[in-house]
């Protein structure tokens, strides 16, 4: 394995959408990934109008309105008037959805499971450390070139 830095994040990188696409099709879950990306987006960043929504999932703003739409109905998020303009609405995320989220992600990890049932503690202290950094780089603010 490469140990460039650069490299070291591909491979994280590559790894873990393998991971949870793997899981995600070991699973008797029907939620989509759009949905599942949407809730998790609402759930970290808060209420977000549907343009931001769309920037945020990288897809189109007709293509979030439609899943915003089956999303409302099958009551995981809720819409909020826009105190600033009439016209607009800020998507949120309600307590069904974020069951249904805290579900997949279960749904995920039990998949997964198998996969790491051989790992010894010392493994698991290093993913645990790696998975605690992930997340607290995860919820910084960053400017990207």
């Amino acid at each position: 394995m490469n140990t460039e830095p650069h490299a070291i994040l591909e491979t994280l990188i590559s790894a873990s959408n393998r991971l949870i696409r793997t899981a995600a099709q070991h699973t008797a879950h029907s939620m989509t990934s759009a949905t599942a990306r949407t809730l998790s987006i609402l759930s970290s960043d808060g209420p977000l109008r549907t343009d931001e929504l769309a920037a945020a999932s990288r897809t189109g703003q007709p293509g979030m309105t439609k899943l915003l739409r089956n999303m409302v109905a099958d009551e995981l998020v809720y819409r909020i008037a826009e105190v600033d303009d009439a016209r607009a609405w800020l998507i949120a995320i309600t307590p069904k959805g974020t069951d249904a989220m805290l579900a997949w992600r279960r749904d995920l990890a039990d998949a997964m499971a198998p996969l790491f049932d051989d790992l010894a503690d010392d493994d698991w202290k290093a993913i645990e450390t790696t998975a605690a950094l992930l997340d607290e780089k995860s919820r910084r603010e960053v400017v990207f070139a």
